[in-house]
């Protein structure tokens, strides 16, 4: 799929990968950016940045993402992509609060199943779309120290995985951006000890990842490229990459 003279939308677009990808979808000629996020002034910002529309949108809330996909197809035309981005994170296990779990679950994983109720009908209709819903590496692995993140991120994949099997044959095009971690706002002040493990990325190498694989249609878009290694690793033997992840945890904790 060219970017080119397309209509895209951008949930969580104010800040980090989001606004990384408003920028590099605007230089690479799309028709329009539609910026949506919960903090309007600094979404504003990055649409005016772009030329495109803002929209102040919390992705909890399944009335926000249906008005914005309705406001968007009647006032700009048909999306042509859908960059399901906003999430949150947080450290806990099974203790933490259920109402926090809730926040994430409806964040990371209902916004996305949002977004696919309202517009995946549209497109099918119209001959196909495409779908990029973010996740993290942690829906392929873990995430060491977090399981509402783990768990939500993998329930993320899990669904792209299903909205391409299901849809795919009707043109349907789905992408889930899996990177480890990315120099925003979820890592700031663990700058060093993150990026002991493979490395930080900026946004904008982000951004380009996307880039190419919304090009190829590729469904897994990947900016670290060993997580597909350690893939690999887990599915070729698990029982020795469930210790491994144990030595790592316990460096963790120490």
């Amino acid at each position: 799929m060219e970017l080119k003279d397309r209509i895209i939308v951008v949930t969580g677009a104010a800040s980090g990968i989001g606004r990384a990808m408003a920028l590099r979808f605007h230089n690479e000629g799309a028709k329009a950016v539609i910026c949506a996020d919960i903090h309007g002034n600094a979404v504003r910002a990055i649409a005016n940045e772009v030329g495109g529309a803002a929209y102040e949108v919390n992705v909890a809330r399944e009335a926000d993402i249906q008005n914005l996909i309705e406001n968007v197809e009647n006032e700009c035309g048909p999306i042509d992509l859908f960059c399901s981005n906003a999430g949150i994170a947080f450290e806990g296990g099974v203790e933490v609060d259920n109402s926090r779990w809730q926040d994430i679950w409806e964040i990371n994983v209902m916004a996305h199943v949002f977004a696919a109720r309202h517009l995946v009908p549209r497109m099918i209709g119209r001959g196909g779309g495409y779908l990029l819903n973010t996740s993290s590496a942690a829906g392929l692995l873990s995430q060491i120290g977090s399981a509402p993140y783990t768990v939500t991120k993998h329930a993320a994949v899990s669904l792209a995985e299903w909205l391409a099997i299901t849809y795919g044959e009707q043109g349907l095009k789905v992408s889930v951006l899996c990177p480890q971690f990315v120099r925003t706002a979820m890592t700031a002040g663990a700058e060093d000890a993150v990026a002991a493990v493979d490395g930080i990325l900026e946004p904008e190498d982000v951004a380009e990842a996307c880039v190419r694989s919304i090009e190829a249609e590729e469904f897994l878009v990947l900016p670290h490229p060993q997580v597909l290694e350690y893939m690999r690793r887990k599915t070729g033997d698990y029982e020795r990459w469930i210790r491994g992840m144990q030595r790592l945890n316990r460096q963790y904790d120490h």
